[in-house]
C-alpha cells in the first residue's frame, strides 16, 4: 500500500475521537492547500477537538497522530512584537 508522505508533518483536527490501541478515530488534516480526512491512530485516546500531529503515514488514508501544542502559542503576543 503506498504511503502518504505529503501528510506526514501536518496538523489537523480530531472528528471522531481515537481509541489508542482499541481503535481508530478520524482526523482532518490541513494538506496539499486543502483539508482531508484520514483514519487516525494513536498510542492514547484523543478527544474530538483535539489538535494533531501526524507522525506517519500507514497508507490507504490511514494516519499516526500525537496530541499537539504549538510551541508559538506560548509565546502568545510576545512574538508580534519581537524584532
Amino acid at each position: 500500500m503506498p504511503q502518504d508522505e505529503a501528510v506526514v508533518g501536518c496538523v489537523g483536527t480530531v472528528l471522531i475521537g481515537t481509541r489508542g490501541s482499541a481503535g481508530p478515530g478520524e482526523v482532518l488534516v490541513r494538506v496539499r492547500g486543502g483539508s482531508e480526512t484520514f483514519l487516525a491512530w494513536s498510542e492514547d485516546p484523543l478527544p474530538p477537538g483535539a489538535t494533531v500531529l501526524v507522525i506517519e503515514s500507514r497508507g490507504c488514508r490511514e494516519v499516526g497522530v500525537i496530541e499537539w501544542v504549538d510551541p508559538l502559542d506560548a509565546l502568545g503576543g510576545e512574538a508580534a512584537g519581537a524584532g
